[in-house]
C-alpha cells in the first residue's frame, strides 16, 4: 500500500471516529477524548522520557474525576451515596475549579512559548511534569468543556472548531506549497512559510463565516454577532493552532524523532493530529468566558 493511500485511509478513519463520537452522545465524546488523552500521554512520555505508568494513571484519574463532577455531578453523588450508604454531596464549585485550571493552563502555555524560542535542548524533570499537566492533560478537559458552550452540550461547537483547524492546516499547506517563499520558523519547522500561514488565516476566517451562516444558523437578530464570534474563533485557531503545531515540533526535535507515535499510518501519533486543538482549546474557553461576562 503506497503512502498516499495509507494516509488517506487512516485520516478518513480518524475523522469518521471523531465525528461519530461527537454526534452520537456526550458520553462517547468524553470517552473518546479520554482515550486520546491516554495515548497522547503515552506519546509525550516517550518524547520527554517520563514514567509512563505513573503519568497515565494520574491523567486518567484526574480527567475521569473532573469529568464526572463537572458533567455528571448528580449521578456521581447518587452512586457514591449508594456505595457508601451515606448521603454524599459534592460541594466543588465547578466554575471556580475551571477558572483555576485555566489559569494553570495559560501559565504553562506561556512556558511552552518560551520553550519554543529557547535554544536549550534539555528539559528539566520538573518541567516535564509541568508540561504533562498544563500542555497535555488540562487542554483535553477544556476540549470537552467548550463543547458545552454556555450551558448544554452542543456538538456544533466542537465540530466547527475542528473544521476551522482542518481548514487552516489544509490551506496553510496548499498556499505554502504553491507560493511560499519566506520561512515562518525554519529552525523548528522548515516547511512552514509566512505565505502559508497567511493563507491558512484567510481561508479559516472564510470557513468561520460559512460555519456561522450555514451550520450554526443563528437567529436573524444574532446573525452579525455570530459571524463576528466565529471569525474571531477562526483567527484564534489560525494563530494559536500554528503555535501549538510548532511547540509539538520543538518537543519532537528535542527528542530527535519525526512523529510522536505511529498509531495513525501516514499521520504519526495522536499528538501529531491534536497538537493544534490542545493548544487552542484553553484560549477558546477563555474567549467564551469573556463573551459570557460581557454579554
Amino acid at each position: 500500500m503506497n503512502e498516499t493511500l495509507k494516509r488517506t485511509i487512516s485520516g478518513a478513519v480518524y475523522i469518521a471516529l471523531l465525528l461519530t463520537s461527537i454526534l452520537f452522545s456526550t458520553e462517547s465524546f468524553i470517552i473518546l477524548f479520554g482515550i486520546f488523552l491516554i495515548i497522547a500521554t503515552y506519546e509525550f512520555c516517550n518524547l520527554v522520557k517520563l514514567n509512563k505508568i505513573f503519568s497515565i494513571l494520574f491523567v486518567t484519574l484526574f480527567y475521569s474525576t473532573v469529568s464526572l463532577i463537572s458533567f455528571y455531578k448528580t449521578e456521581t453523588e447518587n452512586y457514591i451515596s449508594k456505595l457508601l450508604k451515606e448521603n454524599i454531596i459534592i460541594t466543588v464549585d465547578i466554575d471556580r475549579l475551571f477558572t483555576v485550571l485555566l489559569i494553570i493552563t495559560l501559565i504553562v502555555s506561556i512556558k511552552c512559548i518560551v520553550f519554543l524560542f529557547d535554544d536549550t535542548q534539555e528539559i528539566s524533570r520538573a518541567s516535564k511534569y509541568i508540561y504533562l499537566v498544563g500542555y497535555i492533560m488540562l487542554p483535553f478537559l477544556f476540549i470537552t468543556k467548550i463543547s458545552f458552550g454556555i450551558k448544554d452540550y452542543n456538538p456544533k461547537i466542537i465540530i466547527g472548531l475542528f473544521v476551522l483547524i482542518w481548514t487552516n492546516d489544509t490551506f496553510a499547506y496548499l498556499v505554502g506549497k504553491s507560493i511560499g517563499k519566506h520561512k515562518l520558523f525554519e529552525r523548528i519547522s522548515p516547511k512552514k512559510t509566512i505565505e502559508g500561514f497567511l493563507g491558512g488565516v484567510v481561508f479559516a476566517a472564510f470557513a468561520g463565516f460559512l460555519i456561522s451562516k450555514l451550520y450554526i444558523q443563528p437567529n436573524p437578530e444574532f446573525s452579525s454577532k455570530s459571524i463576528l464570534i466565529w471569525t474571531i474563533i477562526a483567527l484564534i485557531v489560525s494563530v494559536f493552532g500554528t503555535i501549538g503545531d510548532l511547540i509539538e515540533s520543538k518537543f519532537k526535535r528535542v527528542a530527535g524523532v519525526k512523529d510522536s507515535g505511529a498509531i495513525m499510518p501516514g499521520h504519526g501519533g495522536v499528538l501529531d493530529r491534536l497538537d493544534s486543538v490542545i493548544f487552542v482549546a484553553p484560549i477558546i474557553f477563555l474567549f467564551y468566558q469573556i463573551l459570557y461576562y460581557v454579554s
